[in-house]
């Protein structure tokens, strides 16, 4: 008999399908059939998928009596309430490093379509504008871009920039000796230093409005921002301040505070890129975090056994 899994995001038929060769799936990714599902649907789940948006709470746990195994198909897991899951002897396990390249090529480009203004150039050559007539955006080659939280994808974001011949500096918890990037103490002393900055931290408590008006003032009018790690870490009031100031140059943004609704703060600003959570979404992406997941639920049952 197959273990009984909840599922607690969306699925793509193909993805179910995997999965359930190997599970009774108890298909939940909406809140009012989450709520009905560990009310009684899901007394005997095993396993649960979910992601670090979506997360876990500490009384969804208790509910769920038989559950053994938590995981986020993703590499965050910020939702997700591990102090409770250990005291219950409940594992965590991470989609991590199944989606990093599709990551660091959605934040390269952001990059590009804030700062080549590449939206407003596409409507313009619709409605008939020529280049002459236009603010000519600035080229990537010998600028500045600063990470925010060098770990996999933060490197990866890097190599790509310094493709471009961008030059990288980074905020870390503390300095990585395996790269030879200029390294900051602090994220408003990157964000002073750099043209572009590209946040890529982990979500939480730890990180919440990392991003604020002093780092955004420190980045000026003739900076950038670009969020592809969790909305939580960008004040979004304070960035819909700047941009209406005229105090940031633009932002791309593929995570924001309000969702999966849109950052209304945001809408009316022509220099700010929104896309809606997409960054870590490819085909290879899914299927790679998918199998992921199957293959971290074989390794914890065949030790559980």
């Amino acid at each position: 008999m197959k273990p009984q899994l909840l599922v607690l995001i969306h699925l793509s038929e193909a993805s179910k399908a995997a999965i359930g060769s190997a599970f009774e799936i108890i298909y939940a990714p909406t809140a009012d059939t989450r709520a009905a599902a560990i009310a009684d649907a899901a007394k005997d789940a095993r396993v649960v998928l979910t992601n670090g948006s979506t997360g876990l709470t500490a009384a969804e746990m208790d509910t769920l009596g038989k559950l053994e195994l938590a995981c986020a198909l993703g590499a965050g897991y910020e939702n997700i309430d591990t102090a409770h899951a250990a005291a219950r002897g409940i594992k965590i396990a991470t989609g991590a490093g199944t989606n990093d390249d599709c990551v660091a090529d959605h934040a390269m480009g952001l990059v590009l379509a804030i700062m080549r203004n590449i939206r407003q150039l596409d409507l313009a050559c619709r409605e008939g504008i020529w280049r002459d007539a236009l603010v000519l955006p600035p080229q990537l080659a010998g600028k500045r871009l600063g990470v925010a939280g060098l770990g996999t994808i933060g490197k990866k974001i890097a190599r790509r920039a310094a493709a471009f011949d961008m030059e990288i500096g980074y905020f870390n918890r503390s300095p990585r000796d395996d790269v030879d990037y200029a390294y900051f103490g602090s994220t408003e002393q990157l964000a002073a230093w750099c043209d572009v900055l590209v946040i890529a931290t982990p979500g939480g408590a730890a990180t919440r409005h990392l991003v604020g008006a002093r780092e955004l003032q420190a980045l000026g009018p003739q900076g950038f921002l670009v969020n592809i790690s969790r909305g939580s870490v960008v004040d979004t009031a304070a960035l819909a301040a700047a941009l209406g100031k005229g105090e940031l140059g633009g932002a791309g943004l593929d995570v924001y505070e309000s969702e999966p609704q849109p950052p209304r703060e945001l809408l009316e600003f022509k220099n700010v890129v929104l896309t809606p959570h997409m960054a870590g979404w490819s085909p290879e992406a899914i299927t790679a975090s998918v199998s992921k997941f199957l293959r971290n639920a074989e390794a914890h049952f065949a030790a559980a056994a």
